[in-house]
């Protein structure tokens, strides 16, 4: 019988989140891929992974010069 039980929960819990998913306004995946490459574009002058940061400006740069071997 337990195992009836929580097999009618589980339905229970999915027919709930199906009810709420109804709901949900969803965009198309050309919208959205469209929306973030042109957010990419917009903000890859300031992106230190597209355009280094000059090595004055680092603040995680190496300030030795020394090269030092083990």
């Amino acid at each position: 019988m337990s195992n009836n039980m929580a097999k009618i929960a589980e339905a229970r819990k999915a027919v709930e989140q199906l009810r709420m998913e109804v709901h949900i306004d969803r965009m198309q995946v050309s919208v959205v891929v469209s929306d973030i490459m042109s957010f990419c574009q917009s903000h890859s002058p300031s992106d230190p992974l597209v355009s280094p940061i000059p090595s004055a400006e680092n603040p995680f740069r190496d300030k030795r010069l020394i090269c030092s071997v083990l």
